[in-house]
């Protein structure tokens, strides 16, 4: 297929999946706010005009022209006036206009029969379960992409079948910070074969049996190998619809350490721990194997620890994008991105023609999981206009009673959190400036993945 047409597949493809990611966070919250009996007057998929919609019971469903984002508007976001319950006007200074402004936008809708279904007037316990609502639901999301690809398609796993045979050996000193892939020497003047090149070993081979003994993995047949130095072994081999053997020597060389994840162990000043073992010069063909249910959350957990790291560093690492946009300076492929960056992703990985279609899917699911697990996170930040902000609103609320009733006080009432609102437009400010910065970059200078 084209790969143009194939890029343009992925892109849609993960569009898609963002949008519906961002429609099911706003179902988060309109699901329990509406089991809680509080009025629910619109739920929109984006912002802006609208481009359609329709009215269910007492609720607009529609979507909007700029699918940034979404919301659920709940009536009664915003506490009256604490001395009369109504909604005072003021004009002495711009902040208290602004929260003063909010809370009478806030009560235009409220009708006299909607006592008892108000947002400020649920519990804090409610709140809470409705403004993490949202998040919950892309957790939710995240450990379902994540299942589809560990279960469904599985993680890369090398085989018995080889994918190359190396034609020289390296020498000694170059082996020693050598990583498990560089065990080439391409000085034909100084070039020795490597055992597994004079025993005629081709790519495309399978190992099916090492020294008499049936090999049933990767990681067995290498722990082997690097066991059996100087001592000449017999291999079998599957090669097309026949078997044939080989008799190999493996050869005493550096070698990486294999930890027990299977990875090479590095070093502090980043080379690479070596020990003397036996070398044959192959290299093994990678698979997707399924992995079994239990690994799905260590994955999960995985994932949303690297996306808090991320997060916690987030203007530092803005900064460094907005230095590499406007200069010479690299991308840092573990930098923060945008959607358009997303998706430019995905279109680049559904357009690699060399890698097997199952494994391009499973990337782009894998995609999906990373952007659900990344819009919890950061939904969680506790400031307004984000989720993390009115739930830690309803926190306060709650302590501030908890401490009124141990201090033997009047019940100071729910917190009128318009009383943030310049906070939260300067927030709202930063976050449309980040993401304008994060576009941007994404467009004159895209993160590189894949060289």
């Amino acid at each position: 297929m084209n790969p143009t047409v194939l890029f343009i597949l992925g892109v849609l493809f993960v569009a898609a999946g963002i949008a519906v990611s961002i429609a099911l966070h706003e179902v988060g919250h309109l699901l329990p706010a509406k089991l809680f009996k509080v009025r629910v007057t619109r739920y929109m998929i984006g912002f802006g005009p609208t481009v359609f919609s329709f009215t269910r019971g007492e609720t607009e469903y529609g979507v909007k022209a700029l699918p940034l984002g979404g919301y659920v508007a709940m009536v009664g976001m915003y506490p009256p006036n604490a001395r009369d319950g109504s909604v005072r006007r003021s004009s002495t200074g711009m902040f208290q206009s602004l929260a003063e402004a909010a809370r009478d936008q806030a009560h235009e809708e409220v009708r006299p029969e909607d006592h008892g279904r108000l947002f400020y007037q649920l519990p804090v316990w409610k709140k809470v379960i409705v403004m993490l609502g949202g998040p919950a639901m892309n957790i939710i999301l995240g450990v379902l992409f994540t299942a589809i690809l560990l279960m469904g398609f599985g993680t890369p796993q090398p085989t018995t079948q080889v994918a190359t045979v190396s034609a020289c050996m390296v020498t000694q000193s170059a082996g020693q910070n050598a990583g498990p892939d560089t065990s080439q020497n391409t000085d034909p003047n100084t070039c020795t074969k490597t055992p597994a090149a004079s025993a005629g070993i081709l790519p495309g081979d399978t190992i099916v049996a090492f020294d008499g003994q049936r090999v049933t993995g990767w990681d067995q047949l290498t722990t082997w190998i690097r066991s059996s130095s100087g001592r000449e072994v017999e291999v079998t081999l599957k090669r097309g619809d026949s078997e044939v053997t080989a008799k190999v020597t493996p050869v005493l060389s550096e070698r990486p350490v294999i930890g027990p994840n299977g990875q090479a162990v590095k070093n502090a000043d980043g080379s690479y721990q070596t020990v003397q073992a036996g070398f044959l010069g192959i290299g093994s063909r990678q698979a997707l194997a399924p992995q079994p249910a239990s690994s799905v959350l260590p994955a999960v957990g995985d994932s949303i620890a690297q996306v808090t790291g991320v997060v916690v560093n987030l203007p530092a690492r803005v900064i460094a994008v907005g230095q590499a946009a406007f200069s010479s300076e690299p991308r840092d492929p573990n930098g923060p991105i945008s959607v358009v960056g997303v998706g430019r992703v995905a279109g680049e990985v559904a357009a690699m023609e060399e890698i097997p279609l199952q494994a391009r899917v499973a990337t782009l699911f894998g995609i999906l999981a990373g952007v659900n697990l990344a819009l919890a996170v950061f939904n969680l930040i506790p400031l307004l206009p984000l989720d993390g902000g009115h739930v830690a609103g309803a926190l306060y609320e709650g302590v501030r009673r908890r401490v009124a009733a141990w201090r033997k006080r009047p019940d100071p009432g729910p917190f009128d959190i318009a009383k943030l609102l310049p906070l939260t437009y300067v927030v709202a400010s930063v976050l449309i400036g980040m993401s304008a910065l994060l576009i941007y970059a994404d467009i004159v200078k895209p993160v590189k993945l894949f060289g």
